[in-house]
């Protein structure tokens, strides 16, 4: 085969094509013929085949069928169960709070502690006479009073 006649047939090829694209088949009578293969032209509508070549009409119908049967079941099952709240609500109701106010209540702890100790100081320190307080120092001069009043009735 030489290079012009190879040239021949690749021109007849995409001619060949073009009118394929362009029409449809072309027929050995010179007429074109519009093949059907997935649509139908009296319904409209696309066309399924099966493996065995049968034609299968897949309509929405089909597909919906059985779904409301379904939902319609499946809503009375849950209505059926009904809420639980036990199963809802989380077995230590309170631990988010518990773990949100742990650190405010460390710190008022440590203050508590703080202040219970100076309340002892003072006291210990008031009994002793050597108060830092006002308080505690006016109670002190009373007690010492006190005693030199008994150590002077002693005496007499």
């Amino acid at each position: 085969m030489s290079l012009q006649e190879a040239s021949e047939a690749r021109k007849a090829r995409l001619i060949a094509l073009r009118k394929v694209k362009e029409g449809g088949a072309t027929t050995e009578n010179g007429g074109s013929v519009l093949l059907n293969r997935n649509f139908d032209p009296d319904t409209r509508t696309l066309r399924k085949h099966t493996q065995n070549g049968a034609l299968t009409e897949d309509t929405v119908e089909k597909d919906v069928e059985g779904m409301a049967e379904k939902i319609m079941v499946e809503d009375e099952q849950r209505r059926a169960q009904e809420l639980d709240v036990f199963n809802i609500a989380p077995k230590r109701p309170n631990w988010d709070l518990k773990r949100e106010m742990e650190k405010k209540v460390a710190k008022l702890e440590r203050t508590t502690q703080e202040a219970i100790h100076t309340l002892i100081r003072q006291r210990l320190a008031a009994q002793k006479g050597q108060s830092d307080d006002l308080l505690g120092a006016m109670n002190a001069q009373e007690k010492a009073r006190e005693e030199e009043d008994r150590q002077s009735d002693e005496e007499d």
